[in-house]
C-alpha cells in the first residue's frame, strides 16, 4: 500500500489502474492527466480572502427599503389582535404587514416535500406555513408581522412597537410527550390519540422474519440513543433582497441558497405564478450545510412587500434571529436492538425512532428522518432482516430540516454505537466482529434489506487501511502513557456507508469557448464553499487543454442557468461534474466538425490534443481559441444534459483516540484517522478539506453542540453565549486519506460523494472512544453532547 506525496493519504493502486474499472467509452483517464486528480488550490479563494466577495447583504438596489420582523415570544399562542398603529407612526416607516395582509393578497403557504404517508395511509396534513402567521404562533420565533422602513435600524425599532394581544396555549417541546397522545396538540387535523402529533410514519421490513431471528438469537444488544438537536450556523447570516418590476410583473430575489431553482419553484407556488416570472440569484454564499436549500416564509414576505411598495426591500437577520428562525437539524430518539447468532453474526436489526420535525413541515423536514439514512440501516454489514419504523412528530419548536448528512449520520451513529456495544457485551474484538459481518466485494452488487443496492465497495480493505493510518497497534502504549498522567484513555471506531447524489440525477451545462481563449461553463449546481468551481475548471481544462484559470464557472442565477438541482446530498461533482466532462467531449466533437471545414479535411481525420485540432499524420492544425474566432459570434458553444446511472455509495472508516480527565470530565481528542472511498478524487486538496470540515461538525455535535428548549418551548440556546461551537483547537492530530481502488461505474467520472462523509464517521468514532475510556469507571452509555459536566457526573455515578 503506497502513500501519496504531500500527506494526501492512502491509495492502494494508481488512478490509471483504477480507471480500467470504468467503461472505456465513458471513463476519464486521469493517469496521464494534467489537472484531474491534482491538488490545485481553489480558484475562488483569492476573491474571498481579499474581501472582494459579494454576499447578499452586499447587494445594493436602487431606492431599497429595509424589513424587520416581529416574532412570537410564545411557543404556542393564539393571536387575538395586533396593534400596529405605533409602528406605522414611527420615523421612516413605509408599511406594516400582518398575516391578514398575506391572506388577503391570496398568497399560498410555503410548500414542502411530501415523501411519507400518515399511519392510515392518507397524505400528510400540516399547519399552513405562511409568509406571516395570521391566527396562531406555533414556536418561539414564528413571524407574525413585518415592518418596512427607510433604514434597517428604523425597521427594527418600529417592529418593537407592535403590540400583540397573545392568548398563550399549552405547548409541547419534547418527543415522548408529543408522541404520547396525552400532551398538547400542535395541529388538530394531524393529531391522533394513538400516535399523538404525528406528521408521517415510515415502515420497512417484515416483522415476522425479524421476530423469528430475534427469538433464535444467542445474544441481543439493546440501545437507546438521543441524536441531539443542532443549528447549522453558516458564517453568513440569513439575508434577502427582493425586487419587483411592475412593467413585466416579474420578481427578482437575491438570497444565500443552495438551490436557486428550488427557491424559485416554491415561491412560484406561493404567488401562483409561472416560474418564469421569478428570478432567483445567489451571489457568494457563506455556508449552507442543508439549512439553505429552499424557501422560508421570509422569502415570500420580502417579495410580497417589494410588490406592494413598488420598491426593493432588503433584510438581514442577526445571529439570535438565526437561532430562532432558521431550521435546526437532527433531533431524534431511537431504541434499537441487534440480534446476534451463536457464531457472532448479525441476523436482524429492529429500530424504533421518534423524530422531531418542529412546528411546521419545512421543505425536507418530514422526509429527512426517513429518507437517505433509512436506505442503509444495516450499513456495511450483511444483516438479513430489518424491522424499521420512524415516526415524524410535530412539536412547538423551530422547524427541523436537513443538516450535513440529512439522516445518514443519524443512522450511522446508531448502528456503530450498537456494534461497539455488541463487541463489549460479547467480549469480542471490535475489529474481528466487524470483519466477520461485513459485506464482501464478491457480494457486490449487494441489495440490503431496505431494498437498496450498493454498486461497489471493499469495506474490509478500507477498515484495515484506517487501522494502519491510526497506528492501531500503538494504542496500548499511548493508553499506558495517559494513565501515568492520571487520564483515562479510549479508542473508538466507526465504519459507514451512505447514499449520495440526491434524487436529482440529471444536470445540464452550457459550455462555450471565446476567441480570447476564455471558456465559460454554466451549471445549475451551486457553489456553497465546497470548491466545485475549481473542480469543474479542472475537468474542463483537462479535456480542452486550457489552464484552469481560463475556465469561468457561472452558477446561481436562474436567468442564466435555466434549470438545475443545486447543491445537496453531495451531488455536485458526480452529477454536475459528469455533465461538465461529457459536455467538454461534445464541444470537442463540435470543434472537430468546424476544424475540418477550416483545414479542408474530413471530420474523421481530425484529432484533438493539447488545445489544438490537427489533421492526423500532418502538421496542419488550428487552436481552439483560433477556431472560435472564425465562428459567427467569435465563439463555439454547446448545451449538454447528462443523466448519471444512479446515486453512489461512498464509504469509509474513522478511528478516534480520546483522553478524559476524571477530575473535571474534560474530553480531549488525541488522534483521529479516516480513510474514505469516495470513488475517483478530482482534487485531493478539496476532498480532504471536505472531510476535515465534516469531521469538525461531527466532533462539535459529539462534544458540545446542542439546541435546547425548556418544557414550555422556550429556546435556551439562542446565542453563542449559550450554544457552543467547535473551535480550531478542538481538532486533534489527523490522518486522512482515500482509497480510489473501487470507483463507481454509475457516472463517467467514477466519483462518489465526499461532502458529508467526515460528519458521518466522526460522531460515532468520537463517542465510542470516550465510552471506551470511561468503561473502566463503570460508564456504559452517554448521549451526545459529551460535555465535561455530563462526563464528570457519569464518572461519579459509575464510580
Amino acid at each position: 500500500m503506497a502513500a501519496r506525496e504531500g500527506g494526501r493519504g492512502l491509495a492502494t493502486i494508481t488512478v490509471q489502474e483504477a480507471a480500467t474499472v470504468m467503461q472505456q467509452d465513458s471513463a476519464i483517464q486521469p493517469g496521464a492527466s494534467q489537472w484531474i486528480g491534482k491538488p490545485l488550490r481553489r480558484l475562488e479563494d483569492q476573491k474571498l480572502l481579499t474581501g472582494r466577495g459579494r454576499f447578499t447583504d452586499d447587494v445594493e438596489l436602487p431606492h431599497e427599503a429595509h424589513a424587520a420582523f416581529t416574532r412570537s415570544p410564545h411557543a404556542h399562542a393564539k393571536i387575538a389582535a395586533i396593534d400596529t398603529a405605533a409602528a406605522r407612526a414611527a420615523p421612516g416607516v413605509l408599511a406594516v404587514y400582518t398575516g391578514a395582509d398575506i391572506i388577503a393578497a391570496g398568497l399560498a403557504p410555503v410548500p414542502f416535500t411530501q415523501l411519507h404517508k400518515r399511519p392510515d395511509g392518507a397524505d400528510m396534513t400540516v399547519p399552513p406555513r405562511r409568509a406571516l402567521s395570521a391566527d396562531v404562533a406555533r414556536f418561539v420565533g414564528d413571524a407574525v408581522a413585518m415592518v418596512v422602513a427607510q433604514t434597517r435600524d428604523q425597521a427594527r425599532d418600529a417592529a418593537e412597537l407592535i403590540e400583540v394581544d397573545w392568548e398563550p396555549l399549552p405547548a409541547v417541546a419534547d418527543l415522548p410527550t408529543s408522541a404520547s397522545g396525552k400532551g398538547p396538540v400542535v395541529w388538530q387535523p394531524a393529531f391522533t390519540p394513538e400516535y399523538g402529533n404525528i406528521a408521517a410514519i415510515y415502515r420497512m421490513g417484515e416483522r415476522a422474519p425479524s421476530d423469528a431471528a430475534f427469538a433464535a438469537a444467542a445474544h441481543v444488544v439493546k440501545l437507546r440513543v438521543v441524536n441531539n438537536r443542532v443549528v447549522a450556523n453558516p458564517l453568513e447570516p440569513r439575508a434577502l433582497a427582493a425586487q419587483f418590476d411592475p412593467a413585466s410583473g416579474r420578481f427578482t430575489l437575491y438570497c444565500p441558497t443552495q438551490n436557486t431553482h428550488t427557491v424559485r419553484g416554491q415561491l412560484a407556488k406561493v404567488f401562483k405564478l409561472d416560474e418564469g416570472m421569478l428570478r432567483t440569484v445567489c451571489t457568494d454564499l457563506g455556508g449552507g450545510f442543508g439549512a439553505r436549500g429552499y424557501a422560508y416564509p421570509e422569502h415570500a414576505a420580502l417579495c410580497f412587500a417589494a410588490r406592494a411598495l413598488g420598491r426593493p426591500v432588503k433584510w438581514r437577520a442577526d445571529r439570535s434571529e438565526n437561532f430562532l428562525s432558521e431550521v435546526h437539524g437532527r433531533d431524534s430518539v431511537t431504541e434499537a436492538e441487534l440480534a446476534i447468532d451463536s457464531e457472532q453474526r448479525f441476523s436482524a436489526l429492529r429500530i424504533r425512532t421518534l423524530a422531531n420535525i418542529g412546528a411546521y413541515a419545512s421543505n425536507f423536514g418530514a422526509c429527512v428522518p426517513a429518507m437517505s439514512g433509512v436506505r442503509a440501516p444495516t450499513g456495511v454489514y450483511a444483516i438479513a432482516h430489518i424491522d424499521h419504523e420512524v415516526r415524524m412528530l410535530f412539536t412547538h419548536t423551530g422547524p427541523v430540516d436537513a443538516y450535513r448528512g440529512a439522516g445518514r449520520p443519524e443512522m450511522g451513529y446508531l448502528l456503530e454505537r450498537l456494534v461497539s456495544r455488541a463487541a463489549r457485551e460479547l467480549g469480542a474484538d471490535p475489529i474481528a466482529l466487524r470483519l466477520k459481518n461485513m459485506i464482501t466485494p464478491a457480494q457486490m452488487p449487494y441489495k440490503n434489506p431496505a431494498g437498496q443496492t450498493y454498486d461497489c465497495g471493499d469495506f474490509a480493505k478500507v477498515l484495515k487501511e484506517a487501522m494502519a493510518a491510526a497506528d492501531w497497534d500503538g494504542f496500548a502504549a499511548r493508553k499506558a502513557a495517559a494513565a501515568k498522567r492520571g487520564l483515562l484513555y479510549g479508542r473508538g471506531l466507526a465504519c459507514y456507508i451512505e447514499i449520495t447524489g440526491s434524487a436529482r440525477v440529471t444536470e445540464a451545462v452550457n459550455l462555450s469557448v471565446e476567441a480570447d481563449g476564455t471558456v465559460t461553463l454554466v451549471s445549475g449546481t451551486q457553489q456553497i464553499g465546497q470548491g466545485i468551481q475549481t473542480s469543474y475548471a479542472q475537468i474542463v481544462a483537462e479535456l480542452l487543454g486550457v489552464p484552469p484559470e481560463a475556465v469561468r464557472v457561472i452558477q446561481g442565477d436562474t436567468d442564466v442557468a435555466k434549470a438545475g438541482g443545486g447543491a445537496g446530498g453531495s451531488r455536485s461533482l458526480q452529477v454536475g461534474g459528469s455533465a461538465a466532462l461529457v459536455g467538454s467531449r461534445k464541444l470537442i466533437e463540435e470543434g472537430k466538425a468546424l476544424a475540418a471545414k477550416e483545414l479542408e479535411a474530413a471530420a474523421v481525420d481530425i484529432e484533438f490534443a493539447a488545445g489544438r485540432f490537427r489533421i492526423a499524420g500532418t502538421d496542419r492544425s488550428i487552436g481552439l481559441a483560433e477556431l472560435a474566432a472564425k465562428q459567427p459570434g467569435r465563439r463555439i458553444g454547446i448545451t449538454h444534459s447528462e443523466t448519471v446511472n444512479g446515486q453512489t455509495w461512498p464509504n469509509g472508516c474513522q478511528i478516534c483516540e480520546a483522553e478524559v480527565d476524571p477530575d473535571t470530565g474534560l474530553v480531549r481528542l488525541a488522534r483521529l484517522a479516516a480513510v474514505d472511498d469516495v470513488g475517483r478524487v478530482m482534487n485531493p486538496l478539496i476532498a480532504e478539506g471536505q472531510v476535515h470540515g465534516g469531521m469538525m461538525q461531527g466532533i462539535g455535535q459529539a462534544l458540545m453542540e446542542q439546541s435546547v428548549y425548556d418544557e414550555t418551548g422556550q429556546l435556551l440556546t439562542g446565542s453563542f453565549m449559550d450554544y457552543a461551537m467547535p473551535r480550531a483547537d478542538l481538532m486533534p492530530e489527523l490522518a486522512t486519506g482515500f482509497d480510489e481502488s473501487v470507483p463507481s461505474a454509475l457516472n463517467p467520472l467514477g466519483a462518489k460523494g465526499v461532502g458529508e462523509a467526515g460528519c458521518h464517521g466522526a460522531m460515532p468514532a468520537v463517542v465510542n472512544a470516550v465510552l471506551d475510556a470511561l468503561a473502566e469507571r463503570g460508564v456504559a452509555e452517554l448521549d451526545m453532547p459529551l460535555t465535561p459536566e455530563k462526563v464528570w457526573r457519569a464518572i461519579r455515578r459509575g464510580a
